[in-house]
């Protein structure tokens, strides 16, 4: 870990959590090539002089012994997922008109709704539930646990923390389930394990578990699970990096690093229902896109709405916003240098296959 980056990542997050009026907040670093935990930050968090403070329930690591779901970062693993699959490609359409997904008696709605047939890509930077629903019945319920499983979120993360929570996972999973776990309802897990598994999207594919001690990436490598073909690993980099151009992402787009993410938004369940008010919020993002070493998370515990967002208390707005500062404050700390001059052909197989504004986020 470096002391450095962990004060920058604690001071940003105490601002953010006092700024967005949020319950609690976590927010990390993760170097995507080697698996190590470069900065990792809970709070409120207690004084090592009083170490009673620590067993207040509000003080846990939220990283690894909370589990949440994670809402629209799941998009993530729905989309890396149809397109390990073979059943689709970058290119696929999906048609969201109407705005309402009718399965049983359950209704799924759109929340940035298009109301039109959209491309995969589309998918990602409006945040289509029913376009990832589309995507995850296209696989089936079996392939979808086994794609879940294969990137480490149905079991228990084992670091060399003593403590770690096991995920949540539904007692009878049906196609409802698949359905809302798609867009990152229905399953609770770990963020530090959902992160992994964001890393091994952006590094080219290779799970590794996530460190606490100095590492190689040779060393690394030697661990590490090929999870993902390179291709696809492509495909959701430059996804990530268009949802930065014209997405949710936006927030965290700090010029010259190339960034690219992704926001979650998750009701919070109180007294075994969702509750819209109360929300759980999270940011990915990982740069530079074309050749990423860095993945920033944050996580916001039922952030307020405020003047400045027009009352809107989802991810981009406070999750999104403390990753952007982090962003800004740390890369140059951590020796990450700006791109002055935007990379030369970062995603060459997208531009090859024609991919919804490939040549817009190309680098050209």
């Amino acid at each position: 870990m470096d002391l450095r980056a962990q004060f920058a990542v604690r001071d940003e997050l105490a601002k953010g959590i006092e700024h967005f009026k949020a319950k609690a907040g976590a927010s990390m670093i993760l170097d995507v090539t080697t698996g190590e935990v470069i900065a990792l930050v809970s709070m409120p968090d207690f004084d090592p002089n009083n170490p009673v403070d620590a067993l207040s329930d509000d003080k846990i690591n939220r990283m690894n012994v909370g589990v949440y779901e994670m809402g629209s970062t799941f998009k993530a693993m729905t989309l890396a997922m149809a397109l390990e699959s073979g059943k689709f490609t970058v290119n696929s359409t999906f048609d969201t008109r109407g705005g309402v997904l009718n399965w049983g008696r359950q209704k799924i709605h759109e929340y940035h709704g298009t109301n039109r047939v959209i491309t995969m890509p589309e998918v990602f930077t409006h945040s289509s539930n029913i376009g990832s629903a589309k995507m995850a019945l296209g696989v089936g319920v079996p392939g979808h646990k086994a794609f879940l499983k294969k990137m480490g979120l149905l079991d228990r993360l084992r670091t060399e923390l003593p403590e770690s929570a096991a995920p949540i996972i539904p007692p009878r999973w049906t196609e409802i389930n698949t359905i809302t776990i798609a867009f990152g309802h229905g399953l609770a897990v770990a963020p530090l394990q959902a992160s992994a598994a964001v890393a091994a999207i952006a590094n080219g594919g290779f799970l590794m578990t996530p460190t606490f001690l100095k590492t190689t990436s040779e060393e690394a490598m030697t661990k590490a699970t090929r999870v993902l073909r390179p291709e696809t690993s492509e495909a959701m980099r430059f996804i990530m990096r268009l949802n930065a151009v014209e997405g949710s992402a936006k927030k965290a787009a700090i010029p010259y690093y190339y960034v690219g993410g992704k926001t979650g938004t998750a009701e919070k369940v109180i007294g075994g229902r969702y509750v819209k008010n109360r929300l759980f919020t999270t940011f990915m993002a990982a740069a530079p896109m074309n050749n990423p070493k860095y993945l920033f998370v944050t996580i916001m515990d039922e952030p307020q709405g405020l003047p400045e967002s027009g009352g809107y208390a989802t991810a981009a707005w406070n999750s999104g916003v403390v990753t952007g500062r982090v962003i800004e404050r740390v890369a140059p700390i951590l020796g990450l240098p700006p791109q002055f001059e935007p990379p030369a052909r970062p995603f060459p197989l997208m531009v090859k296959l024609g991919a919804y504004h490939a040549t817009q986020v190309d680098g050209r």
